[in-house]
Formats: structure tokens, sequence, C-alpha cells
């Protein structure tokens, strides 16, 4: 079943998301559900169980990869449960992010270029992995959500006040 997308001044954006005690047919369910939903959308790349109604530490994504001749087409769709991010790089890098609850926002983020994972899988398993560049970013993206932070909390407090009346805009849009 495709899920609604939970916008900017939705409240359960900003809620810390639930650890998966364990994977129940219950939580199988829902993480299908997440799945229809990011596959049925052209331009989604993930989606934090929050941004779904989903208060859990789940979230989906699947990798934009490139073809020589720049174009482009998703790999696999991921799952990654309880996911714990550590020993970020010192190098960081800053880039344009955009964001399925903030639509039509896109802001300079800047984040460290290399994390280290720790996550299960819909079947349970345990899996670590030195994440870099745009795959790392994504991590970090989509855990942001998982703890009630959105790209927006990691702008320039003077870049932030310029977005100001678009996110006022969106959340009388979507929030009435």
């Amino acid at each position: 079943m495709r899920l609604s997308i939970c916008y900017y001044g939705h409240p359960g954006l900003r809620v810390k998301a639930k650890p998966v005690e364990a994977i129940t047919p219950e939580i199988v369910k829902m993480v299908e559900d997440m799945l229809e939903t990011m596959v049925s959308l052209d331009n989604a790349i993930g989606f934090a169980g929050p941004q779904l109604g989903i208060p859990y530490r789940i979230f989906v994504i699947r990798e934009e990869k490139f073809l020589p001749d720049n174009k482009y087409y998703f790999g696999e769709p991921e799952v990654i449960i309880n996911p714990v991010l550590t020993s970020p790089s010192e190098e960081k890098e800053t880039v344009l992010e955009g964001c399925m609850s903030l639509p039509g926002l896109h802001v300079e983020v800047t984040r460290p270029k290399k994390i280290h994972v720790r996550y299960q899988n819909l079947k349970g398993e345990f899996i670590e992995e030195d994440l870099d560049d745009f795959r790392a970013r994504m991590f970090m993206h989509e855990n942001d959500h998982l703890n009630g932070v959105l790209t927006i909390d990691r702008m320039d407090p003077k870049e932030r006040k310029n977005v100001e009346p678009a996110l006022r805009a969106m959340k009388q849009k979507y929030n009435p």
C-alpha cells in the first residue's frame, strides 16, 4: 500500500524514531509499504520511517547509478534497520540536498565525506560498511530523519533565514 508523505510542519518529522525490537510480520509489511511508496515516485531515492508516518528506525534507499553518457538508473532498493553511524571523517563536503518532505527545496548541507555504518537488513542480518561520497550522504540524510532532524537544521543560519518564507508557505500548504 502506498503511504502518505509527511511534509514540513508535520509533528512526526521531529520525533526520534524507536528501535525495531524484532522483525515481525508487521514490520515486514511496513517495509513493503515504504518500498512501494519509494518505487512509485520517479524522483525518490529514499524514505525514513518518520517521513511516512512510521515511528521506527527504518529507512529504505535506492542509489542513483550513472551510465557513461551521464544518464542514470536506480540500483536495487535496500532496507536499513536500526542503523548506527560511527567514525565520521574529518574531511567534509558541502552538497545541495533535496528532501521528499521539503518539496522543491534544495539546500547546501555540509557532511562528513566518509562514515562507518552498522545496521540490520530485513532478514535480521547485521551488516557493517565503510561508506563514502553519495552513499554516505544518503545514509546520513535518512538517519537524520530517524532523529527528528531535517536538512534545514543543518543549514547555515543566515541561509536558513532566506528559506523561511518558502518554509512558511510549505507548512501552510501541507499542514493547514
